[in-house]
């Protein structure tokens, strides 16, 4: 496992807004999702490049 705790947080961040993305698709909040969805994708990238 990497020592950059910055990746790991990034990482972390991307896991827990796709979780809220199943959550916001679910009640029906297809805009809310996506904002999430793309916050998602550029933290999951953020803490790639990072690593």
């Amino acid at each position: 496992m990497s020592d950059n705790w910055t990746a790991i947080a990034m990482v972390f961040i991307g896991l827990f807004l796709i979780g809220g993305v199943v959550s916001l698709f679910k009640q029906g909040l297809k805009i809310g999702a996506m904002v999430c969805g793309i916050g998602a994708a550029m933290a999951l990238t953020a803490g790639v490049l990072w690593w």
